[in-house]
């Protein structure tokens, strides 16, 4: 939070600080006590050297900590979190900077509702939130607006992350049941660091940040990030580099109308690392190095991700009430993927009997593929157009907001190309291989999806305790998938209301109760290349959630908890008794669960941000008895999470941090016959700031998985696989900012 003051320029002399700080008080009035009011002007001193002098603006920069009290992921502009009827973390700048996290899994580790689904090293994640993974198509936001979520969005220009966890109909149309993901940028303000970072493996990592206002009436503010990290992962042979830029504009056109604008690029090369899977279908790997990487080869590219997203907002405030908006963005994603990737058993005696080996072998052999998908592109464009106001109606007072929003969505890649050329185990390297002779064909477009959507919410007010916000989205989703000779095998067109209401009771100013339901609409899945209707994508399905919940704010200290009930329309791989599947719509997954939370400072030293989320997930009436009545894949029954800054008395400026991740043991395939077990890890470091050479520097230290721990992080499916990634082992990272 920035706070500006209007003082006066003085031409000082070099005092000393003490002094210094004791005109600038009486400069901004806060020596009162001093002086009566008036005394200072009818002295005679000020009488004989009155002098005017020009208005200046000081800047002073307070930091909230692990606490943040609003977001705009619950709805349509920045809220109070306390007011907002939506189970929403809010992991701060200061957490990211503390943790030194530099991917998403290192920033939503904070949150004990999310996990990770599908998230090899090297190659853009996805997450599950609430039981139900994230959709890369709508799941990802930058300020508000969707993004191509095939990508790991930079760190360097973040000022928080959000996570809407449930049901996001009204805020975004057509989305995964789990939630969202909003990325808020830093806006402009009068900054210059310079960060330096070094990791165990001998990586190393170069920011800046640099910022400033500027015109005749400080209108315009600018602000740049730049980046340069070589990688150096604790996996052999998947080393890589980064390379990042980002600029934001805000300019303050007058007194009613702002502009701001944002773009950022980034190029990602790093050779990606396959994910295990289960022996034979029944039992995960075994005495399993992290260290190495499967399928191995010396002529084998790394996975290079360039990704460019921009994003605008004008805002024009008539009056004190009313208020209009106008926002756009475009995020554009190009991957060039040229692996040698591990799946299945073909080559293996033991899987011979199998119709669809897509598992390893009994014995730990893989099959290893040449995998070719170079210019393989996604984006997305998005628009959006509100109107917003308070007004009253009698007793009753109104905050209403209604819009209009089109998204676009469009994927050109080229035919699969994914060739076996040998076999490999675990545990040993693969012998070299040579590649395969071919290359891909030429790039096609896949799919083209337009969503267009008119959407009101109203926030009644009916007196100091009781609310109600109602609203609702009218969304009509057009979609196209095209055949490699541009013929088009699928045109899916659906109009659907999404509702959402909620009641709040404030029995005190610093708690809320709410209870909510909302409606929402996901893109159908897409049938795995062995499903007899391969390639098909399904029709959208339908999800509903009730939730009821508590916020209360004691101190500087946040506490939440939620009790949810989500339900979806269960999409998967259905045998067919013959050794085939079909990809099908059929059943209902439910999940219910707790979530509890809080963050903030727990006392004057000490500050924490954790979280605790219990989820029970269930799919009935699948059609298959094996998937039905047990805990769904991937999503342990309880997991929990504690971070936590200690700054120690008496020595200034130096603070301990530790904390840990705890998951409880999950299956690690559909029919619930393989168990991961659960696990915790412990995270330890230290900040230091301290002033050298008149610069403000901050030391900072983490170590990750202290003890460590060998784990399962992520056992879930993947386009009709099941996949297993270990966790990583210890590792550390020691960083140092400058600010100039």
């Amino acid at each position: 939070m920035v706070m500006l003051y209007r003082t006066a320029e003085l031409s000082l002399p070099r005092f000393s600080p003490n002094l210094l700080r004791a005109g600038m008080l009486m400069a901004c009035g806060v020596g009162t006590t001093l002086l009566p009011a008036g005394a200072w002007a009818d002295s005679p001193a000020a009488s004989s050297n009155s002098v005017q002098l020009d208005a200046v603006t000081v800047v002073g920069e307070h930091d909230s900590g692990y606490q943040a009290t609003s977001a705009s992921v619950g709805g349509f502009d920045s809220a109070p979190l306390l007011d907002t009827p939506a189970a929403i973390s809010v992991i701060t700048d200061q957490q990211i900077k503390d943790q030194q996290a530099r991917l998403l899994s290192e920033v939503l580790r904070n949150d004990a509702s999310v996990g990770e689904s599908y998230a090899p090293i090297g190659y853009y994640e996805n997450f599950e939130v609430r039981g139900f993974s994230l959709n890369s198509a709508s799941s990802y936001k930058i300020n508000g607006r969707t993004i191509t979520g095939e990508q790991n969005v930079g760190l360097e220009n973040k000022q928080q992350v959000e996570v809407l966890k449930g049901l996001a109909g009204l805020q975004s149309g057509v989305s995964e049941p789990g939630g969202l993901v909003n990325y808020v940028t830093k806006r402009p303000e009068n900054v210059r660091s310079v960060t330096v970072s070094t990791t165990d493996q001998g990586g190393s990592y170069l920011a800046t940040d640099l910022g400033g206002w500027f015109g005749s009436e400080q209108q315009v503010g600018i602000r740049t990030n730049l980046a340069h990290e070589d990688i150096h992962s604790y996996v052999d042979h998947a080393d890589g580099k980064r390379d990042f830029a980002s600029l934001a504009l805000d300019w303050n056109i007058d007194p009613n109308s702002t502009l701001q604008l944002n773009a950022e690029y980034q190029r990602r090369q790093q050779r990606s690392v396959p994910g295990y899977q289960l022996l034979g279908g029944t039992e995960l790997p075994h005495h399993v190095n992290p260290h190495d990487l499967l399928a191995y080869q010396s002529w084998s590219k790394p996975v290079t991700i360039n990704s460019l997203n921009m994003d605008g907002l004008y805002e024009y405030r008539f009056n004190e009430n009313w208020k209009a908006s106008f926002s756009a963005s475009r995020s554009r994603v190009v991957i060039d993927d040229y692996s040698t990737f591990a799946w299945g058993c073909y080559g293996s005696a033991s899987c011979a009997d199998a119709a669809v080996p897509n598992t390893f072998s009994p014995e730990g052999n893989y099959d290893i593929y040449d995998y070719r998908n170079p210019d393989d592109t996604r984006r997305n464009d998005e628009a959006q157009l509100a109107l917003s106001g308070q007004f009253d109606t009698g007793s009753l007072k109104h905050e209403l907001t209604v819009g209009s929003s089109a998204f676009r969505r469009v994927l050109d890649s080229r035919p699969e190309f994914n060739q076996m050329i040998g076999s490999g185990t675990i545990g040993t390297t693969p012998e070299p291989l040579e590649p395969y002779d071919g290359t891909p064909g030429h790039t096609y477009r896949h799919l083209d999806s337009r969503q267009y959507g008119v959407f009101v919410t109203d926030r009644i007010s009916f007196n100091e305790q009781w609310q109600t916000v109602l609203g609702g989205r009218q969304i009509r989703l057009d979609e196209k998938a095209y055949d490699s000779d541009g013929s088009t095998n699928r045109h899916t067109q659906r109009s659907e209301f999404l509702p959402q209401a909620a009641l709040i009771y404030k029995p005190w100013l610093d708690t809320s109760v709410y209870l909510s339901y909302s409606k929402s609409l996901s893109l159908g899945g897409q049938a795995a290349w062995f499903s007899t209707n391969a390639s098909e994508i399904l029709a959208p399905t339908t999800s509903r959630q009730l939730e009821l919940g508590v916020k209360h704010d004691w101190q500087n200290l946040s506490l939440t908890a939620a009790l949810f009930q989500i339900s979806q329309d269960y999409q998967y791989n259905k045998p067919n008794g013959d050794g085939t599947f079909t990809f099908v719509q059929q059943g209902k997954q439910k999940n219910t669960g707790i979530e509890l939370s809080a963050n903030g400072h727990v006392s004057t030293n000490l500050q924490i941000a954790a979280s605790v989320a219990a989820i029970r997930a269930r799919v009935s009436d699948s059609g298959t008895d094996a998937y039905d009545g047990h805990q769904a894949i991937n999503v342990p029954k309880l997991r929990a999470s504690l971070h936590a800054d200690y700054s120690i008395p008496g020595v200034p400026g130096l603070a301990l941090l530790g904390g840990g991740q705890y998951s409880a043991s999950k299956y690690a395939n559909q029919q619930g016959s393989v168990k991961a077990a659960g696990y915790t890890v412990f995270d330890v470091g230290s900040r230091y700031s301290t002033n050298i050479e008149g610069y403000d520097t901050v030391f900072r230290l983490t170590v990750d998985n202290l003890f460590d721990k060998r784990y399962w992080r992520d056992v879930g499916a993947y386009m009709g696989d099941d996949y297993v990634f270990q966790g990583a082992p210890r590792t550390a990272r020691l960083s140092a900012t400058v600010n100039f």
